[in-house]
C-alpha cells in the first residue's frame, strides 16, 4: 500500500500494528480532505489479515481533531463526492464512524490534544481511547453553534456514558479533561501525559501478539451495537437544525471571531458563548 497517498495522514506500520497520525494543519479540523484520506485507508486497510491493530495519533501536540471543518457553511457540495457511495441509512460524517466503529481490526486512539465536536465522535467509534492528563480535552460543542451532533456522537455517546450524561455533554457543550472523560465513561483510561506512548504501545504490541484469530473472535463475540434507527433520529435533528437561520448565523461568527486559528480554538467555547446575539 502507498502511504504516501494520503496527504493529511502519517502512515507507518510494524509487527501488525499500523500507526497513524493526523497532519493536516493549523488545527486539524475534519475537512473534505481528511475525511477522504481517512475513510480510503480505513478501507484500504480492512481486508489485511496481517494487521491487527491500528493506532491513531495527531502530529499537532494541541489538537487530535478540532472538529469538522466550520467554514463548509460555505460550500456546501464540498462532501458530494464522498457522500456519492454511502451505505444506505447514514450521512457523510456518520459514515466515517460507522466504518471506523466496524473495522476488523483493533483502534485505539492516543488523545493528547483536543478533540471536539466531529473529532470527539472519531474518538468515540474507536475502539479504545487512552487520554493524557493536562494534555487531552474532549467535546460535543455542536450546540453553541445552533446544531446538534450530527456524525454519529448522540449515539456514541450515550452508549458509552449514559443518557443523562450525554444530554449533559451535549447541551452543556464544555470540553472534559481527560480525568472527567475518564471518569464518565467516555475514554478507556486518563493517564499521565508522559507515560501515554508506553500504555498505548505496550497494549497495541500485546494485542497484535495474539495467537491468530483471537481478535476476529472477541470482535465477533462483542459486536458494535446496531444504531440504525438512533443514526436516521440523529441525522434528522442535525438537518433540522442546520437548516435554521442561527445555525449560519452563529458558524459564520465564529469563524470571524478566530475558530479555525490556533488562539481562537484554545477556548473554541467562550469564543462562541461571547458571540454578539
Amino acid at each position: 500500500m502507498n502511504h504516501d497517498a494520503y496527504p493529511t495522514l502519517r502512515v507507518s506500520r510494524e509487527d501488525g500494528i499500523a500507526h497513524v497520525t493526523l497532519d493536516n494543519p493549523p488545527v486539524n479540523v475534519l475537512n473534505v480532505a481528511l475525511m477522504a484520506d481517512l475513510r480510503h485507508l480505513l478501507t484500504a486497510l480492512k481486508d489485511d489479515d496481517s494487521l491487527r491493530v491500528i493506532v491513531f495519533d495527531s502530529a499537532d501536540p494541541e489538537f487530535f481533531i478540532a472538529h469538522v471543518d466550520m467554514s463548509l457553511v460555505d460550500t456546501p457540495d464540498a462532501f458530494d463526492k464522498l457522500a456519492a457511495d454511502l451505505p444506505a441509512g447514514v450521512n457523510v460524517f456518520q459514515a466515517l464512524g460507522e466504518l471506523l466503529r466496524r473495522q476488523p481490526q483493533v483502534t485505539i486512539v492516543k488523545l493528547a490534544g483536543v478533540a471536539r465536536g466531529g473529532g470527539a465522535e472519531f474518538v468515540a467509534a474507536a475502539d479504545m481511547t487512552f487520554a493524557a492528563i493536562g494534555r487531552a480535552g474532549i467535546g460535543q460543542i455542536e450546540a453553541l453553534m445552533g446544531i446538534v451532533p450530527g456524525g454519529g456522537g448522540t449515539q456514541y455517546l450515550a452508549g458509552r456514558v449514559g443518557r443523562n450524561r450525554a444530554l449533559e455533554a451535549v447541551l452543556g457543550a464544555d470540553l472534559y479533561d481527560a480525568e472527567t472523560a475518564e471518569r464518565y465513561g467516555w475514554v478507556n483510561r486518563a493517564v499521565p501525559a508522559d507515560e501515554l506512548d508506553d500504555v498505548v504501545d505496550r497494549l497495541a504490541r500485546n494485542i497484535a501478539a495474539l495467537p491468530e484469530g483471537v481478535i476476529a473472535a472477541v470482535k465477533r463475540a462483542i459486536v458494535p451495537e446496531d444504531l440504525a434507527e438512533g443514526l436516521l433520529r440523529e441525522h434528522d435533528a442535525w438537518a433540522d437544525q442546520f437548516a435554521r437561520p442561527a445555525a449560519e448565523r452563529l458558524i459564520r461568527g465564529g469563524l470571524a471571531h478566530g475558530a479555525q486559528t490556533r488562539d481562537g480554538e484554545r477556548d473554541l467555547e467562550g469564543l462562541l458563548r461571547g458571540l454578539p446575539g
